[in-house]
């Protein structure tokens, strides 16, 4: 059966987007005064054109900006939010939950908040942690969030990671699906592979050093196991929900290098004009990646009515997933 008339077990639907950049752009050429590379190496290997760093903001002031755009977007205010989650790996405390703080920011009373943890794939984490508030009629409204401070976790000494990341936030409200309703969630789907925690982490961390730490990444290792996960999350997907590769309008993958979004593109067989791409544009944000992706893509008229969007991740756990969802 075709995509567009088949009747799906929706949860929830999006009804606005949202996303923020801080004002402070550095493009490869910029990076390359103070770091050891060039425009070309760092284009070369990843696709990234330029990224943003904060200055004097922290995470839940990107996610407010962010989370406030979304509102407007859906015509709702904070206070008719039921739930705020916030992914990030970069929250402004170890406690309270930068979800808390934004609550307090934005006004949203009626919201209960918590962050969740999941690095770059945290986006596709609260999607789905979502679904199940939506489906035990627990929540009407949500916020989901994905806001990171990357530049705080980098050594500038090693290039091989530094110039791969980016600062940011996007944000999508969700809303109760009625019985009228043709669009929303279709499907979640989340992994994590623990025994590759070594891969990808940073040096430090509240137990460990009393101190964030920065990151360390075996770029080739993690480049291998994002490619392989990536593709099995979307084929099986599309597996649980008997549909073709053919019935993707547009693939919105979490934007960290730009090989491993030719290489998921091939494996569903997408043409270029069919996946989002905006890791030239805004590096990889991690969590915010997605958000910031789909909010761009959103503004910019790309989807109509009926559209079937897939987003994916992988990030750092290792952690995947991928959400399927009808416009």
């Amino acid at each position: 059966m075709n995509s567009k008339f088949k009747e799906y077990n929706l949860v929830y639907k999006i009804i606005g987007t949202g996303s923020y950049l801080p004002s402070n752009c550095l493009s490869n050429e910029d990076l390359s005064k103070f770091v050891d590379t060039s425009d070309s190496w760092i284009t070369d290997r990843t696709g990234i054109k330029q990224r943003y760093f904060v200055k004097d903001e922290l995470t839940s002031d990107l996610a407010v900006k962010a989370g406030l755009a979304a509102l407007e977007n859906a015509n709702l205010t904070a206070e008719d939010l039921d739930l705020i989650i916030i992914a990030t790996t970069t929250p402004d405390l170890t406690f309270p939950s930068t979800a808390s703080i934004v609550q307090r920011k934005i006004g949203a009373v009626n919201a209960a908040c918590f962050d969740v943890q999941a690095v770059c794939s945290g986006f596709i984490y609260g999607l789905s942690i979502a679904e199940g508030f939506f489906a035990t009629k627990k929540v009407k409204n949500a916020l989901i969030i994905g806001a990171e401070s990357l530049s705080k976790l980098l050594d500038f000494e090693d290039r091989t990671t530094c110039v791969l990341f980016g600062d940011g936030a996007g944000a999508a409200v969700l809303t109760e699906k009625t019985p009228e309703d043709t669009s929303g969630l279709i499907r979640t789907s989340i992994s994590t592979k623990g025994e590759f925690t070594d891969l990808l982490k940073t040096d430090g961390g509240p137990g460990l050093s009393q101190s964030a730490g920065v990151v360390h990444m075996q770029g080739q290792e993690v480049f291998r196991h994002a490619v392989s996960n990536l593709k099995k999350v979307c084929l099986d997907l599309l597996a649980k929900e008997g549909m073709e590769k053919s019935d993707i309008d547009f693939l919105i993958p979490h934007q960290a290098n730009k090989r491993i979004i030719d290489s998921t593109a091939k494996a569903l067989s997408l043409t270029p004009e069919k996946v989002i791409v905006t890791v030239d544009k805004h590096a990889n944000t991690s969590a915010a990646s997605i958000p910031l992706a789909l909010d761009w893509a959103n503004k910019q008229g790309k989807f109509k009515k009926g559209d079937i969007l897939l987003l994916e991740a992988f990030g750092a756990g290792f952690t995947f997933g991928g959400a399927l969802i009808k416009w």
